[in-house]
């Protein structure tokens, strides 16, 4: 067993991942810094403000995005951002929710979740839960239309969107009209050390996905939750009825084949919508490469346009 999946070992690494993020956004021209996720795609203008979301984990931060013009209350798209379960790099995802604001013309929510080792799970999956709901329920009051609801998220949110989306299922609600999972991570069974890239050297290493799998699922007999691990085979419940979902993979991620497998199974169950594999593309693609950020984000604007009706 390698030192990394021990649960000490692991956390004290996530930590450090932490604490580099917070030095990273304290430079104005750092790659993933507040300042320069602001800077990228200029043409989509920023209209925020901030929110805090009660839940019974912890209140949650976030970011409302609003879409341009008048008119009856939008509907709502509801982001989880990447960053292994562990880096909170909410801002990172700031020209995706310019961008969906824009051209979906939703509300957008971003959401800045507990992540561990300080919260380890399943506080992340409850606390996501629990937001969603509260944003379907409280629209009128803070204007947007919470039935017309979607959710996704990037990397390990992408693995929360689909852990919303199945508790939705399970609790009778909120309905969800489309889930957006964006290279996620979906099997925390397999080890990361057995999980396999099309190319050499994958931009997430599978020691850095020891110490993200550790620090969120410090048992590994837990790691075969179906908020964990929904493409993992030890996952067989029916999930007819689940929220539609269009699922994005990188080409060369080491993540692929969960998300392929996913995607499977919700083809299954009469919920795949679009499967995308984003070819010559690694994972977290979108945080660097301009040209193909915009390609797949018009692609989900698309898809969150048909599904909430504003096409």
């Amino acid at each position: 067993m390698s030192v990394l999946a021990r649960p000490a070992v692991a956390a004290l690494a996530a930590k450090s991942f932490q604490r580099l993020a917070v030095l990273a956004d304290r430079r104005p021209s750092g790659r993933g810094s507040a300042a320069s996720s602001h800077q990228r795609l200029p043409e989509f203008p920023r209209r925020t403000r901030e929110l805090p979301i009660p839940t019974s984990i912890a209140p949650a931060r976030a970011t409302v995005y609003l879409p341009a013009g008048e008119g009856p209350p939008p509907p709502v798209h509801v982001n989880f951002h990447g960053g292994g379960y562990v880096v909170p790099l909410t801002e990172l995802d700031d020209p995706l929710c310019r961008f969906l604001a824009a051209e979906a013309g939703v509300v957008v929510v971003n959401v800045d979740y507990v992540v561990a080792p300080q919260h380890p799970f399943p506080a992340p999956t409850r606390q996501a839960f629990e937001v969603v709901r509260w944003i379907a329920e409280h629209g009128g009051e803070q204007g947007w239309d919470g039935d017309r609801l979607t959710v996704g998220g990037q990397s390990a949110g992408g693995g929360l969107a689909a852990a919303v989306a199945r508790q939705a299922l399970e609790e009778g609600g909120p309905s969800i009209a489309l889930q957006v999972l964006h290279y996620p991570p979906l099997d925390l069974v397999t080890s990361a050390k057995d999980k396999r890239s099309a190319i050499a050297k994958p931009v997430l290493k599978p020691w850095m996905a020891e110490i993200f799998d550790t620090s969120y699922v410090p048992d590994p007999k837990v790691r075969a939750d179906r908020l964990v691990s929904p493409a993992h085979p030890s996952d067989t419940a029916d999930l007819k009825g689940i929220a539609p979902a269009l699922v994005i993979t990188a080409e060369y991620d080491l993540l692929k084949a969960e998300g392929v497998a996913y995607a499977d199974r919700l083809r299954t169950a009469g919920a795949l919508v679009e499967y995308v594999d984003v070819a010559g593309a690694d994972h977290g693609y979108d945080g660097q490469d301009d040209e193909r950020a915009l390609h797949s984000y018009a692609l989900i604007a698309r898809q969150v346009r048909e599904a909430v009706g504003t096409a």
